[in-house]
This record gives structure tokens, C-alpha cells and sequence, in this order.
């Protein structure tokens, strides 16, 4: 149940509701989207879910080996002190722009060079790590730790000590830094720590369940570009996407309501469950009933549990199978 139920209020999804009432259920512990994603596309856990040198192959960079180096994502971020806790703040809240990344990055890399580490801001938001000692450590994805008390995150295993000193570091470079004395100025937040995450080798092979991919999301596009999947920009409604849709097995990846709940934002979590209900699963849901879709396969996170939830045109018939309020899907949760 929500630590929030006051946010069910009023809240009218008859569509949804209908789909998760209808469907078989499956329960089982969340990894997050990021291991999710791994398991179907047949991704083997290394120490970490290696997720860097797939979406760094996915930059079309072709000057970059990305095969057989070890790579990390080493992301910009601002932290925040609040009594005991250092909360972390990833690109939904600021703006960096490619420049700054580069200024940023040329100064980790003359310091940190006698440790052999490379930074790489490809894009102003997602940077890569390369690193020639292989470290021995698990890391937690940018997503697990976002909105979060980074103390209970940090790097752990044999190395981890190594990595907390160049973590210090890195902060002590950036604190200072004239990049960041300029955006305080403008009241912007600082770029003042980078997180690491998805370190690991590039898996020999990556598979796809898949026809099709649509995403506006930087990993989905990486693992359609790795296993030869067509790949789409996710369109602003079910309507226009079953027109630009071919016959197949489609993953259409809706991740805002995640986002929302990263950052405690209950009203915009409400409003985008609302965008969602109206956008996408009323016609979905309509679509299976006219037999336009032969199957809606349903998966949702949070920090818990993933659930999935099977519809076909034939469940929808499940006379015995009353709706029930959203709030009583424990999945559910901004």
C-alpha cells in the first residue's frame, strides 16, 4: 500500500484497472528497470549489470574500442547535505550543457592520471569511465540511488575503499571548480560528484524477444542498437503508435510515473497516471477488445516488487474478475 493513499482520491482509471483486474498475475522481488532489461534481453549479471559498454557502443563513436576494456558510467550529479543524509539529484533536476561537461571532465582526467582513468562526456549528462585495472566492486545504478541517502549506495567489495577516496576526490575537485561557482551565482544547481554505475565488459551476445522498440530513453535504444532490434521515439499516444506499428511483439517503455516517484512528486505522479490512463491504456485497452491486439502484457516496479500482468482478448471475458481500486495493488506506489 502507498505511504501516500490520500493520492488515489478521486483518481478515475476504469481502463487500467479493467486491464490488472483481467490479466494473470506474476509477483517476484524488484532488481529495478535496469536489471529487468538485462533479464529479457539475456544479459548476464557480471559484478555489475554491464550497461556501460552497452550504451557506449550504442554512441556511434567508432574511435572508441569498446570491446574487451572495461567501462564504467560515471554520471554528473549534485549532492545535498540535509542533516545526516547526502541526497543525490541526477539531470531531471538541472541542466549541463556539453561544454561544462568537457571543462569538468579535462580536470578529473589530468588528475586522475596516474590511476590511468578516463572520463568521457559524450553527452552533456552521460559520461563513461575507462578503466585499464579492472576494480573489483558493485555499484548501484543511477536510478536506484536518485531522490536517495547516497551513504546506504556507495560502492562496496575488495576495492571499495579505493573508490570511496577517488569519490572524495572527485568532489574536492568540483567544489571549487569556476564552472560551478558560475551556475551558483545564477542559482543554478552544481555539478558537484559523479556516479558510477553499469561497470563491466561487453557481453559476447545480446538477444531480443522483441519486433520493435519504443523508447525515448538512452538504455532501451542502446540494447534495440545491440541485439538488432528496430527502434522507435516512443509517440505521445497508443493511437499513433498502433499506426506506425508492424505485426510482432512490441516493448513500449513508459518510465515518467518512475521518475516521479524518485523524487516524491505525488501530484505530478497522480497527473501522470492520469496522461497514462488517458493516452495510452484506454485505447489499448480498447484495441484488445476489438481483437487489434492479441495480447498486453503489463510490467510494473518500484522498489519492492516487479509484477507483470498477462490480458488477452480472451481474459477480457473473466466475468468473475471484479476491478478493483488502483490503491490495492501494492506495485503502485509515487
Amino acid at each position: 500500500m502507498s505511504s501516500q493513499p490520500e493520492i488515489y482520491s478521486g483518481l478515475q482509471t476504469p481502463s487500467l484497472e479493467s486491464l490488472l483486474a483481467k490479466g494473470s498475475q506474476t509477483r517476484r522481488p524488484s532488481q529495478g528497470i535496469e536489471a529487468s532489461l538485462c533479464n529479457t534481453f539475456g544479459i548476464a549479471k557480471q559484478q555489475n549489470w554491464p550497461l556501460a559498454p552497452i550504451m557506449l557502443a550504442a554512441e556511434e563513436m567508432g574511435s572508441i574500442k569498446v570491446e574487451k576494456e572495461y567501462w564504467l558510467r560515471a554520471d554528473p550529479v549534485h549532492l545535498r547535505i540535509e542533516q545526516n543524509h547526502i541526497l543525490l539529484a541526477d539531470r531531471q533536476v538541472f541542466k549541463v550543457s556539453i561544454k561544462e561537461s568537457q571543462q569538468l571532465a579535462d580536470v578529473l582526467n589530468k588528475h586522475f592520471a596516474r590511476e590511468k582513468l578516463v572520463f568521457l562526456p559524450l553527452s552533456p549528462d552521460r559520461w563513461y569511465l575507462h578503466a585499464t585495472n579492472v576494480p573489483n566492486i558493485h555499484t548501484y545504478t543511477l536510478s536506484q540511488v536518485t531522490g536517495k541517502n547516497i551513504n546506504d549506495f556507495l560502492p562496496s567489495g575488495k576495492d571499495s575503499m579505493i573508490w570511496h577516496n577517488i569519490f572524495n576526490e572527485i568532489q574536492m575537485l568540483l567544489h571549487d571548480h569556476p564552472i560551478n561557482q558560475a551556475r551558483q551565482e545564477r542559482g543554478e544547481l552544481t555539478i558537484n560528484s559523479i556516479w558510477f554505475w553499469g561497470g563491466g565488459f561487453m557481453p559476447e551476445s545480446i538477444s531480443s524477444p522483441y519486433t520493435q522498440i519504443w523508447s525515448n530513453d538512452s538504455l532501451p535504444r542502446a540494447l534495440a542498437r545491440a541485439s538488432s532490434t528496430e527502434h522507435a521515439i516512443l509517440p505521445p499516444n497508443a493511437e499513433i503508435w498502433q499506426q506506425s506499428t508492424t505485426p510482432g511483439n512490441h516493448l513500449v517503455v513508459l518510465d515518467d510515473l518512475w521518475r516521479k516517484s524518485q523524487y516524491n512528486d505525488a501530484y505530478g505522479w497522480r497527473e501522470n497516471l492520469k496522461t497514462l490512463e488517458q493516452n495510452w491504456f484506454s485505447p489499448l485497452f480498447t484495441s484488445l477488445q476489438r481483437g487489434e491486439i492479441n495480447q498486453f502484457r503489463l510490467t510494473t516496479l518500484n522498489e519492492n516488487s516487479t509484477m507483470n500482468f498477462t490480458v488477452t482478448r480472451k481474459s477480457l471475458w473473466k466475468f468473475w474478475c471484479r476491478t478493483k481500486p488502483l490503491s490495492t495493488y501494492m506495485i503502485f506506489q509515487p
